[in-house]
């Protein structure tokens, strides 16, 4: 098993560390605690926070001790890291809600379980919450030089738009975390995006400062795809963890959609891959782009890790019904899904009840354009009911037809799809 850090580097997932030397000697010691930050600005972590939790988890996996802070308090203020405007606050009660789903996720990724290396998860808000502002500026303030936070670039860039002291003083916040990290749990890493630089070294220098410790900081890097987008957004908005927000087939759909230019990225980022195997999907995507082993492969692991091998088959089946696999079972929301873009009839439900034969059903939904045209369809072996080839030009369609709750699937040749409800 290669080196932990030596392995991180390989992959492409450290953009810069504090004091390598001194990490690795902290990391040779035995095991090192380390935390990462999640602000609760939502119910759901989405694929954006996917490379704080996959390196909590490779830190784990080599033995370490995670810990992962949700910011009840950070959160109520709002980072002006990578922001270009200020950010709307939160209540506690929106925050307290928000941690609740965070927390749940959260739990299906890391090992709590475990002795010396079981997962923490800890609200900063049970330390920052009663420290009065005398305190905070006369235990805190102290250490920052005004032109220290200036220096910062994500306070420099703020600066020139605005930025409120509100946001301004988000850097204190995050270090005093840390240093009350390193006090009760021995926490001497912390772990975040490259946006998150300024804060990381802001705290690492509070630590020594404060208490004549050494602490230190190591950032991943931040993502854009080939195309120039931001990672993890689409034209429908963020990709989500929650199954509820995004379902696993739309999950999967994302990463097997994945640029040719960034899938081997990807696959080192997220995956658990071994070095050997990615190897072998970058030659498979150099020689046989068409084929989109390495999209699959990345789709397949990042579906099993967050949703799980069920779902994973069910988006699987999913994406197959529009290559002719089976439709039955996938349920309405994920039909629909699927077949999002197809044209749509909706018909009363009795209707159906009483049988329809599927030479009218074929015209009516404008698969075809005359019953005389439907008929010719099936004699040509053309026309498919859920994916199955129709044979029988007398058939009728009933109740037990249905694909999913209310729906059904129509086919002509290959790809021309209809979808039909019934209400």
């Amino acid at each position: 098993m290669p080196d932990l850090l030596d392995d991180l580097h390989q992959r492409g997932l450290i953009e810069a560390i504090t004091d390598e030397a001194g990490l690795r000697r902290l990391i040779a010691a035995g095991p090192v605690t380390c935390y990462a930050g999640f602000d609760p600005t939502a119910d759901s972590l989405h694929v954006g926070h996917l490379m704080a939790i996959v390196t909590l988890m490779r830190f784990q996996r080599a033995g370490h001790r995670p810990i992962a802070v949700v910011g009840g308090a950070t959160g109520m203020i709002g980072d002006p890291s990578g922001k270009s405007e200020e950010r709307n606050l939160l209540t506690l009660e929106q925050v307290e809600a928000n941690m609740d789903g965070i927390r749940a996720q959260l739990e299906h990724f890391l090992d709590f379980g475990t002795p010396e290396t079981g997962a923490i998860i800890v609200n900063n808000y049970d330390w920052l919450g009663s420290w009065s502002i005398i305190d905070f500026l006369r235990d805190v303030g102290k250490h920052f030089p005004l032109g220290y936070m200036l220096g910062k670039e994500s306070v420099r860039k703020r600066v020139e738009a605005g930025i409120s002291f509100t946001e301004f003083s988000y850097m204190l916040l995050q270090a005093v975390d840390f240093a009350w990290l390193l006090r009760e749990y021995d926490c001497r890493l912390q772990l975040g995006g490259g946006d998150q630089w300024g804060n990381i070294t802001a705290g690492v220098e509070y630590i020594r400062r404060s208490t004549g410790e050494t602490a230190y900081g190591m950032t991943t890097p931040l993502i854009l795809t080939a195309s120039g987008v931001k990672f993890g957004k689409t034209e429908a908005g963020a990709v989500w963890l929650s199954a509820e927000r995004t379902s696993p087939y739309q999950f999967y759909q994302y990463w097997i959609n994945s640029d040719d230019r960034d899938v081997v990225r990807l696959l080192n980022y997220f995956t658990f891959l071994p070095h050997e195997r990615i190897a072998e999907l970058a030659a498979a995507v150099a020689e046989h782009p068409e084929r989109r082993e390495a999209q699959r492969v990345l789709a397949e692991e990042m579906t099993n890790l967050v949703h799980g091998p069920e779902a994973l088959r069910a988006a699987q089946q999913a994406s197959a019904v529009l290559f002719g696999g089976e439709v039955r079972g996938l349920g309405d929301q994920v039909l629909r899904e699927v077949f999002g873009e197809a044209p749509s009839t909706v018909l009363p439900r009795e209707r159906l009840r009483a049988g329809i034969p599927i030479v009218d059903l074929l015209a009516e939904t404008g698969i075809t354009s005359s019953k005389g045209e439907a008929r010719n369809l099936i004699r040509g072996g053309g026309a498919y009911l859920n994916n199955e080839r129709v044979m029988d030009e007398s058939r009728t369609v009933t109740p037990a037809d249905l694909a999913g709750e209310s729906v059904l699937v129509l086919r002509s040749g290959k790809k021309k799809y209809h979808l039909v409800r019934f209400e």
